[in-house]
């Protein structure tokens, strides 16, 4: 039967690794971003006789995957098996050995088979191929995660986040939890649980009673801004979607005088189109329909400002994940091999990976004295020529198709004019003064994680 192991130091104590595994989100956060998955049921946490029951999604294919946790040490690992699988047969061994007080050895130990014997054999290369990127995966995201839960070694918190079903906020709402926070997502349907406060920005309810026991706020939700033509009504749509729900939630927040905190988002939209030289928060507004709905953004949130709550504007830049947003809609066409550069390929594209947006929104709850517009993008913005160029050497591909400026107008209008043809190079002048530190800083050191490509 062959065998996968993996071993890591990871810096924190042996309790303190176990204990991160065995609290709600650590399950989210081991999930490569490349796999999809639907979580269909857990129970039981980590201890013998906790199940979890999910599906691995293969296009239009849903393969059932059904695990069972067949033995327990308290502080220092579990085992699972799977009860149903693609495989044969599957055990898990997961081990926390202490090396120190402050240090310990993550281990994962995985028996495995596939089906159909002798015949079943010939995809072991394969298997093994594709349990070493995810376990390579898992051990890195693993150690960011404690890292940054260990720096910054504050108090548990009641952590309230709209947008929580998006991109961003799974991932954020994943990351807190697994850290100890407790978690309460906004939502606009009927609750289905005690942590889940109901709010409806259209017909301005929100739950004010439940807002105030809570000691922060991140507010993330917005209509996309991609995905078709900026007619007058999505446009509309776009800004009323950021200005009256943040709006709402900044009043309430003004009259609960519970939480202290709000990460009111923004992006770095606000700059426009700045072909040369670089800008930093301090930078003017710029001109456009972008730039005005950051203003107008930022602007609803006064009356939390007012009441004196702090209120801080991470203003983000284009997030590389493998799940969602520009990158994962880029992929299809560089992995069939009709990528390429987009325009003059001059433009500037800010970008930063998933795995800091996550963190850097962590570290801002965490700073009191951070407060106002604050740039979530990569210490080194790059031009459109450079990110195609990253990207196709990442997945091995050529990069030779370029898109005209005509074509991005005449297809996409101006969304497409704005968002594939304009930028601007921004630079996080607060984060990186403040002593943020940035997991994945480099343009092709990000995408090889989010994409499970550590090959050269």
């Amino acid at each position: 039967m062959p065998e996968s192991r993996y071993e890591s130091e990871i810096p924190v104590s042996a309790d303190t690794l176990y204990a991160w595994h065995a609290r709600p989100g650590a399950f989210e956060r081991l999930v490569p971003p490349w796999e999809r998955v639907r979580l269909r049921s857990r129970t039981g946490g980590v201890a013998t006789g906790a199940r979890v029951e999910m599906d691995l999604l293969m296009g239009p294919i849903a393969l059932r995957w059904e695990a069972e946790h067949v033995a327990h040490e308290e502080g220092r690992g579990f085992t699972d098996v799977a009860r149903r699988s693609p495989f044969a047969s599957w055990r898990h061994v997961h081990r926390f050995e202490p090396v120190a007080d402050a240090s310990c050895v993550l281990r994962d130990v995985i028996d495995w088979r596939l089906p159909l014997g002798p015949l079943g054999a010939l995809g072991n290369g394969f298997a093994r191929g594709a349990i070493d990127r995810m376990f390579r995966f898992r051990h890195r995201r693993t150690e960011f995660d404690l890292m940054r839960h260990e720096r910054a070694s504050g108090p548990v918190r009641t952590i309230a986040v709209t947008g929580a079903s998006g991109l961003i906020g799974s991932a954020l709402v994943a990351y807190l939890r697994a850290g100890g926070h407790r978690v309460r997502p906004l939502v606009r349907r009927a609750p289905g649980d005690a942590d889940e406060i109901r709010w409806s920005p259209s017909e301005g309810e929100i739950d004010r009673e439940a807002l105030s026991s809570v000691d922060a706020v991140v507010h993330l939700a917005g209509e996309s801004i991609a995905g078709g033509r900026w007619t007058e009504a999505r446009k509309s749509s776009i800004r009323d979607s950021r200005v009256v729900g943040t709006d709402l939630l900044a009043r309430a927040l003004a009259e609960v005088g519970g939480p202290r905190v709000l990460l009111s988002a923004s992006a770095i939209g606000f700059y426009g189109d700045v072909p040369e030289g670089r800008v930093g928060e301090d930078s003017p507004r710029g001109e456009g329909f972008l730039a005005d709905v950051c203003a107008a953004w930022e602007g609803a949130a006064d009356p939390a400002r007012a009441a004196g709550l702090r209120v801080v504007h991470p203003r983000i830049g284009v997030v590389l994940a493998a799940g969602g947003g520009a990158l994962a809609t880029m992929l299809p066409a560089f992995r069939a091999g009709v990528g390429g550069v987009v325009g003059s390929g001059r433009q500037w594209m800010s970008w930063i990976g998933l795995e800091d947006v996550v963190g850097a929104l962590h570290f801002l709850l965490e700073s009191e004295g951070i407060s106002g517009p604050v740039n979530l993008t990569a210490p080194e913005p790059v031009t459109n020529r450079e990110f195609t160029r990253t990207l196709g050497r990442v997945l091995r591909r050529p990069t030779l198709l370029p898109l005209p400026a005509p074509a991005v107008r005449l297809l996409l209008g101006e969304m497409g004019e704005k968002l594939l043809l304009e930028g601007a190079a921004v630079e996080p002048r607060v984060l990186r003064e403040s002593g943020f530190v940035f997991m994945t800083p480099g343009l092709e050191q990000s995408m090889r994680h989010e994409l499970g490509r550590d090959g050269p």
